[in-house]
């Protein structure tokens, strides 16, 4: 069987408040973002989806305990899945509690044409500090940036730069990684220092701006892909340009 590739997104939000709109707002956008995308499904546990009949309630009622629980299409052939979970302040950024959002996308022509609109709805809705969006086959190498070994530090692949754990970043608005698409808001912009036009005009060139003031920011024309040489390089010079970025 012909395993699918997917597009993993990320953001990292403040924690959810009691009756929070948030939620809802991301899966609204995320629906208006891709045609036809209708996220009413939860999953059993046997792994299976089942309908939600009254889903602006269902995530009304999980914010006040702090979750976005796992919502997906229903679809088990072309599955599309999102979810949130709070982060403990003494796992996040700044010594603050925060909300991670998660989803999961096939990566086919109609997702990568629509993967910024995604990203922005997903961020913008949540309020989010950062995100981003990438490949599978990049995010795992990515990963490896901050992931300890047994004999201690991290060990990244392919020369990539060791970042430090989410905990000892100082401020939830410095990204922990960059990756393929990157959302920033207007604080997270500010705090690594983007834009600087004498310096970013290449990243300007694959840039916006959203609607709160945030930046949209794509690192290569395609999606990354670490076996082209000229990927590598794009990921590791922006490493270099925005040594915020992981605490370093």
């Amino acid at each position: 069987m012909t395993v699918r590739k997917r597009l993993q997104l990320t953001v990292y939000a403040p924690s959810l408040e009691g009756r929070d709109g948030r939620p809802l707002a991301v899966v609204r956008g995320m629906e208006l973002a891709l045609p036809g995308l209708r996220l009413e499904w939860e999953i059993n546990k046997e792994g299976r989806p089942i309908h939600l009949p009254n889903r602006e309630a269902w995530l009304t009622e999980a914010a006040t305990r702090g979750k976005l629980p796992l919502l997906c299409n229903g679809d088990e052939s072309y599955p599309v899945t999102l979810s949130g979970m709070r982060r403990f302040a003494s796992a996040s950024a700044g010594g603050q509690p925060q909300l991670q959002i998660h989803a999961k996308l096939p990566e086919d022509a109609a997702v990568l044409r629509a993967a910024a609109d995604v990203l922005e709805a997903v961020a913008e809705g949540a309020r989010a500090f950062w995100g981003r969006a990438t490949p599978d086959d990049a995010a795992v190498d990515i990963a490896y940036q901050t992931a300890p070994t047994l004999e201690g530090p991290p060990s990244p692949r392919r020369g990539l730069p060791a970042l430090k754990l989410f905990q000892h970043i100082r401020s939830p608005e410095i990204p922990y990684y960059l990756g393929w698409l990157n959302y920033w808001s207007e604080a997270s912009a500010r705090a690594i220092g983007f834009p600087d036009p004498a310096r970013d005009t290449g990243l300007l060139s694959r840039a916006r701006r959203t609607a709160t003031g945030g930046w949209l920011v794509q690192l290569t024309e395609t999606p990354l892909d670490l076996d082209d040489p000229a990927h590598l390089e794009a990921l590791k010079g922006a490493y270099e340009r925005f040594p915020e970025i992981g605490g370093r």
